[in-house]
């Protein structure tokens, strides 16, 4: 049973994660894919560099010759035709690489929830590829706050990082499960603990049938 973990910017979802990673959790990494499928030598990363080069007229690799992420963002936030033609070029590569890394486990651990941590779940493909989801949950008031402290964003910035991806509330109408994290850490691990046991349960009955 493969479970897509997501949220919204600044909602939490690395503590979330890191708190089922805890459980025994093993959590396939999209974003550490993204990085993977970029890497030197990758086809995806002179695709990239060509695009941006021809099509916005931006450089967006480094003098050493990997890919100068905040270049990238500052004109995927802006720009929703780049944004959708860099997702073109990385999304079936990052799918991929997961659903490699996910027949791995399963080949060890056939009884087992896998977890799929995916920033932009809703947004892409890649749900249809999962059974069930979690949302990591804060309003977007919370959202905008805790973005703009943690780096250090003007109002303005933080609004266009949001607004670039599927709104909070409609992610949390299509949630299977919703882990809330506006409270304490405490008060989110008895939601992360209590989904885990269900999903472990809910694996097991699967399998059992």
């Amino acid at each position: 049973m493969i479970v897509g973990l997501t949220g919204g910017i600044a909602s939490g979802k690395s503590t979330v994660t890191r708190m089922f990673r805890q459980l025994g959790a093993y959590v396939v990494d999209a974003d550490l894919w993204a990085r993977k499928v970029v890497e030197p030598g990758r086809p995806a990363l002179k695709e990239i560099a060509d695009l941006f080069a021809t099509r916005y007229e931006a450089s967006v690799l480094n003098p050493d010759g990997t890919l100068h992420r905040a270049a990238v963002g500052a004109v995927v936030f802006h720009n929703e035709e780049a944004r959708q033609a860099l997702n073109a070029l990385t999304h079936p590569r990052i799918r991929e690489g997961m659903k490699s890394e996910t027949e791995q486990f399963f080949a060890e651990h056939p009884n087992e929830p896998i977890l799929w941590d995916v920033p932009l779940l809703f947004e892409g493909e890649t749900r249809k590829l999962v059974d069930l989801t979690i949302l990591v949950y804060v309003n977007a008031d919370l959202q905008r706050i805790r973005l703009m402290a943690r780096d250090g964003l003007s109002l303005d910035e933080a609004n266009a990082r949001i607004q670039s991806q599927m709104a909070i509330e409609a992610k949390r109408n299509l949630a299977d499960y919703i882990v809330d994290n506006t409270g304490s850490l405490e008060q989110t691990k008895e939601q992360v603990e209590r989904i885990w046991q269900i999903l472990r349960d809910r694996a097991k009955e699967g399998a059992g049938g």
